[in-house]
């Protein structure tokens, strides 16, 4: 059975204003927010505001402009942060999870920031 959408999801929700969250940016196609149990003291969610269930849905069938503004959303994130190493930033991760395997728990796309410290490997080496 295929991983659908749930328009009951926790980041439904917040999208309809019927859960607060600790927004950090918002533009017109996407959302992102301090998440509110950090695994880092950078721990930004990045959500779309259309009802993509994972990565690869939201790539294949996003508009051009949710595309690019997720994209500038995230980069924003990083750069305000001062954590892309490109600009003397030490660094940060994103992590998307997708399905059973991934341990999708929320079935909303979205891409996790985090940083602000050193994060140790995302898998143990085989």
């Amino acid at each position: 059975m295929p991983f659908a959408y749930d328009d009951q999801n926790i980041f439904a929700k917040i999208l309809r204003g019927e859960i607060p969250n600790d927004t950090v940016l918002e533009t017109e196609h996407t959302l992102a927010f301090n998440d509110i149990q950090p695994q880092a003291p950078v721990h930004v969610l990045v959500i779309p505001k259309g009802a993509y269930v994972c990565h690869d849905d939201f790539a294949a069938n996003a508009s051009d402009a949710e595309l690019v503004d997720f994209m500038r959303v995230s980069a924003r994130i990083v750069a305000e942060a001062g954590i892309s190493p490109g600009d003397a930033g030490e660094g940060y991760r994103t992590i998307s999870n997708a399905g059973a395997h991934g341990v999708q728990e929320v079935p909303h796309y979205h891409l996790h920031i985090l940083a602000g410290r050193p994060l140790g490997r995302m898998l143990a080496k085989a």
